[in-house]
């Protein structure tokens, strides 16, 4: 046996069933060993026996079944556009004439005779060209054995068209009390099984977007310094191990690889999550995609474009996309069997009136009755109308869902998971505290004006809070990469950095000033010292504060018997520091989005997981959980990842999203149940059940208004979700 792996993107998948119907299609096939296909990716992946199976008769095969294997991640794109733009275009036609038919339907602009041929041209072109999807859809399931709500909707739509067409042009069929139409009771149920699934595309469309912006993280171009020294401009994705690489202040480094000369402040928040870029020196190891913000190096590099730590993370996030969400399809389950059972109904209702008690009108009434009844439109309706009740709902909270399959998982959250930098706090350093007199802040704001590191900012942030001059011109300065600043200012040598600043000008701290020092260094605040002519004159704390309503949100959690986790790339004295004050009792610090990664499925084993970040580097753990929330102040790559963006950036808001959830599935439960209960009590009486008994007979007008009866309950429910207090 000779086995490969096939990686293939598939285009034309409409929805879940048919990534289950290409799967089972094709593990009947000899040589194939296993599959996988993913509707949320449209990407397979396949594992064959090449003796017994090609990849060119996989393509084919798939081919066969009415899909398209695309050449690569951008002809997948192109053709998913077009796919999304179609069925924008379905929908805005059929709900168009669908309005246009009810209002031919209950008004007398036009002769009635006309009137009825103008509603069936219109319903026409709303069941057959609108509404081809479900037949060609349905056709796939029935094939495949899988009755679902495609199945419903073709079953039901084409009872209703059907009857009414026969209406229309044999009238005498049917006696006078008989002759209704029920054109646009097929026109709701197309028109709003459409909204669903656009909606339901539109989340996949935006949801698709974050992996090509991930991809453009990491720079197209490097500078190759070549044997004599000269610099040459090549394709980053060119770069061998071994190959040595220049990166200037403002570029982005290319490639993983250790610094062989020089030395610079690294922004590495997209790994890390480090508020604070970090100086990296002569043999430490950067990474691919991070910024270069101050100085000059040379990176040897140490892995290939398809190794680095940005495209493991890119890895990641394919894999974590393209995972099978275990939710509850719970109208298609129940589909599976309620469809074969109207067929069976009303086949057995027409040979009970046709044959056995000889009334073929009756037979014919009876049946189509049964099918009229059973058309889904409350069914079609119960999750859509809830959803956009609760979309709407969350966009006046500031709660943007964007996967609404979430809501359903939100009530078996057992972690949230929380990333520290800008989610739980500012995620911007600022000056906390300082033992320097007043007097020298105009000097030293005019000094750290001149560098536009994030701590210099900090510092002149506090001090133009003093409403103090700082617009002295220094024309004496260094900006020492990872050390700070040294300025010579009316022949007075002012330092400005950490203590290895200090230490190398031979400054020792003043015994005034280091008890300060040394007490928020143990608070694990950063410490930024200055002296004046070899002779500190105190030091500036730095810290990142908490938001506002952190400790109240980690506290309703707890209420709510879900258990909040701090994970973070920061070190462990200021990731506890952090816990401590926040209540937090699990901490995991110093991890690499790769880790956060594996942290996150090891506590998926155990349950549901709720994760909670803003940065780059939490992209793979926000699409990973289960629900993944992102503040709107985030980078642009994890709100797309996020099932849920806090347009007001408020963590308040995760609380209200789980509490919107929770009010939405018990809506959109409760309009399931009505639906069914309609059809449960409704096919009998159709069938003629109370006939013997009562003389009581349901004609089609009668089943048109219990179905349409049904569907006014589910919209009137799901509306209760805008009036909810969360």
């Amino acid at each position: 046996m000779s086995k490969q792996r096939i990686s293939l993107n598939i285009s034309g998948m409409t929805c879940v069933n048919c990534s289950n119907g290409i799967e089972k299609f094709l593990n009947k096939k000899e040589g194939v060993l296993k599959t996988k296909v993913s509707f949320s990716t449209n990407e397979g992946e396949f594992e064959i026996d090449t003796k017994l199976y090609s990849k060119d008769k996989l393509s084919l095969d798939i081919e066969k079944l009415g899909y398209k294997v695309e050449e690569d991640f951008d002809a997948l794109e192109k053709e998913q556009l077009i796919s999304f733009k179609k069925l924008r275009k379905i929908f805005m036609i059929s709900i168009s004439i669908t309005i246009a038919i009810f209002i031919l339907a209950f008004s007398s602009l036009l002769d009635e005779n006309i009137n009825k041929y103008i509603i069936f041209a219109l319903a026409s072109i709303v069941q057959f060209y609108c509404g081809a999807r479900f037949y060609k859809l349905s056709y796939k399931s029935v094939i495949n054995k899988n009755y679902d709500m495609n199945v419903l909707v073709a079953l039901g739509t084409s009872a209703a068209y059907f009857y009414s067409s026969v209406v229309v042009f044999l009238p005498s069929l049917f006696p006078e009390y008989l002759r209704f139409m029920y054109f646009d009771g097929a026109a709701v149920i197309i028109s709003f099984v459409l909204l669903g699934r656009y909606l339901e595309e539109n989340s996949k469309q935006k949801a698709s977007g974050f992996l090509k912006k991930l991809m453009t993280l990491a720079p197209n171009n490097a500078n190759l310094l070549l044997e004599d020294k000269s610099i040459q401009n090549v394709l980053a994705s060119s770069l061998k191990i071994g190959d040595r690489v220049l990166i200037k202040t403002g570029e982005k480094i290319p490639a993983d690889g250790i610094i062989t000369h020089g030395g610079a402040d690294i922004d590495t928040s997209m790994i890390s999550g480090e508020s604070l870029p970090v100086f990296k020196n002569i043999g430490e190891e950067v990474l691919s995609g991070t910024l270069n913000t101050n100085g000059v190096i040379t990176v040897t590099v140490i892995k290939e474009s398809n190794d680095t730590t940005l495209s493991k993370i890119i890895n990641l996030l394919k894999s974590a996309q393209s995972k099978q969400i275990p939710i509850s399809r719970f109208a298609d389950k129940i589909a599976n069997i309620f469809v074969p059972s109207v067929i069976g109904i009303s086949l057995l209702t027409f040979i009970v009136w046709g044959f056995i008690l000889g009334d073929f009108q009756s037979a014919i009434i009876a049946s189509i009755s049964v099918l009229i009844i059973s058309c889904p439109c409350a069914l079609g309706l119960a999750t859509p109308i809830a959803i956009v009740s609760s979309v709407s709902r969350g966009a006046k909270e500031g709660i943007l869902i964007k996967n609404p399959e979430i809501l359903e998982q939100i009530k078996e959250i057992k972690y949230a998971v929380f990333d520290k930098t800008g989610t739980l706090t500012k995620g911007k350093i600022v000056v906390s505290n300082t033992d320097i007199d007043e007097k020298y802040f105009e000097l030293i704001g005019s000094i750290e004006k001149y560098s536009e590191h994030p701590i210099s900012k900090a510092i002149v942030s506090y001090i133009e809070k003093k409403d103090l001059n700082i617009n002295e011109e220094i024309k004496d300065i260094q900006i020492l990469a990872g050390k700070g600043i040294k300025a010579i200012v009316n022949g007075d040598e002012v330092l400005l950095g950490n203590k290895k600043l200090l230490d190398e000008h031979n400054v020792i701290i003043d015994a005034n000033h280091l008890d300060f020092y040394t007490k928020e260094l143990e608070k694990s605040n950063g410490v930024i010292l200055s002296a004046i002519n070899k002779k500190t004159i105190g030091s500036f704390s730095l810290e990142d504060t908490l938001k506002e309503d952190a400790v109240e949100v980690i506290q309703a959690l707890k209420e709510l018997d879900i258990k909040p986790i701090l994970l973070t790339g920061d070190n462990k004295v200021t990731a506890s520091k952090i816990a401590n004050k926040l209540n937090i009792d699990t901490v995991y610090s110093e991890v690499i989005p790769t880790q956060k990664y594996e942290i996150i499925k090891e506590l998926q084993k155990e349950s549901k997981v709720m994760f909670i970040g803003d940065g780059i580097n939490d992209a793979p753990s926000i699409k990973q959980s289960d629900i993944g929330i992102t503040l709107n102040s985030g980078a642009d790559i994890s709100k797309d990842a996020g099932d849920i963006i806090l347009i007001n950036n408020e963590l308040m808001s995760i609380i209200r999203s789980i509490n919107l959830s929770i009010e939405t599935m018990k809506i959109v439960k409760q309009n399931l149940f009505w639906a069914f209960i309609y059809n449960a009590l409704g096919i009998p009486i159709a069938a003629g059940i109370l006939y013997p008994f009562f003389g009581i007979m349901l004609t089609p007008m009668y089943a048109g208004i219990a179905m349409s009866f049904s569907s006014v309950t589910v919209v009137l429910n799901s509306l209760r979700l805008k009036m909810k207090k969360l």
